[in-house]
């Protein structure tokens, strides 16, 4: 029997941090055996928000180099640059047509990225594209005709309109594409080490995060300095810092150190000293081979551009067939 077939991406929008990691990345590398994986490095989503044409091409290319360090395998996955696979963008006007726009107005992240260029004290453009940029996502899934699409919480709505714009186009002009299904997976939930109360973000500034490819003395550096207590604790509820530093040291594998830690914490023993560096200890460890990959990779940019052409080949000749079908249904010639 022929694989199921998934489908995820990520924006090229800086360096990746560990919550990017162990929410997304990790599990796409994980599955890359039991499934026929599509990956994405969706530079035209990046495009949405204002950017730099430089940073945006740098990033991209760094951000194929971090997926390979970390693991994605170009002979088990399809792992791609979206800009080169034209045909995306051709598909999302067509969906553009299928699409409501009662749909994409409730789209959650087009009110909050507005919100966030508004309160910038910069621009105040606010391109279209951000508004039509669910299509395009839809589009990204639909393309490969995917079974499957590992999602968060804060993604099902946008996999929603994907499955609904699957239906419209079969009912409209015929049965094609398959009802893409959420694969959900168990993640650690991650914060920010200066605010527990926030979600691990690049956004709320370098002291909330911990870059995959940081160097060692940064890390310890920001894990030392990590908020534990805040001050609104009650009774024996465990605070929101102590908890996500317990959550690293299980993400990181290290079941041994965790239950340790946790035994002294329920016998009233625990040192947030031996409690940090257990954690700082953790994520060393688990970034220094990334890191080291990374450096290898980088060295030559040039090999980076011509490999992300060559990776995105397949998905090009599987998205054109795709296309044909589509073309064929709504009336339009075929190329």
């Amino acid at each position: 029997m022929s694989k199921k077939r998934v489908l995820s991406c990520i924006q090229p929008t800086g360096e990746m941090h560990i919550g990017n990691y162990f929410g997304a990345v990790k599990n796409w590398v994980d599955i890359q055996d039991k499934y026929e994986c599509y990956y994405g490095v969706v530079d035209l989503h990046a495009m949405t928000m204002p950017y730099d044409p430089k940073i945006l091409k740098s990033n991209t290319l760094r951000m194929i180099a971090e997926l390979l360090a970390c693991g994605i395998d170009p002979e088990k996955s399809v792992l791609f640059v979206q800009s080169l696979v034209p045909q995306h963008t051709e598909l999302t006007w067509i969906f553009n047509c299928v699409a409501s726009y009662g749909e994409l107005s409730r789209m959650t992240q087009f009110k909050d990225k507005s919100e966030i260029i508004e309160n910038s004290g910069k621009s105040q453009f606010i391109s279209a594209g951000l508004f039509t940029y669910p299509v395009l996502q839809a589009a990204d899934i639909l393309i490969y005709k995917a079974d499957f699409v590992p999602v968060g919480r804060d993604q099902v709505q946008h996999l929603e309109l994907s499955r609904n714009i699957a239906v419209r186009f079969n009912r409209q002009f015929g049965e094609y594409f398959p009802e893409p299904q959420p694969l959900l997976t168990n993640i650690q939930k991650l914060v920010s080490l200066a605010d527990p109360t926030k979600k691990m973000s690049k956004s709320l500034g370098e002291k909330h995060y911990i870059g995959l490819f940081e160097e060692e003395a940064s890390i310890r550096k920001k894990v030392k300095s990590a908020v534990t207590d805040t001050g609104q604790e009650q009774g024996d509820l465990m605070s929101e810092g102590v908890e996500n530093l317990f959550n690293l040291i299980k993400a990181c594998g290290k079941d041994g150190e965790y239950e340790s830690l946790m035994k002294d914490y329920k016998q009233g023993n625990l040192k947030y000293k031996d409690l940090k560096e257990t954690t700082a200890d953790a994520l060393v460890e688990l970034t220094a081979p990334f890191r080291k990959r990374r450096e290898e990779l980088i060295r030559d940019m040039s090999y980076l551009e011509r490999l992300s052409k060559e990776l995105s080949e397949k998905a090009r000749s599987v998205a054109g067939e795709t296309l044909v079908g589509v073309r064929k249904l709504a009336g339009l010639p075929v190329i």
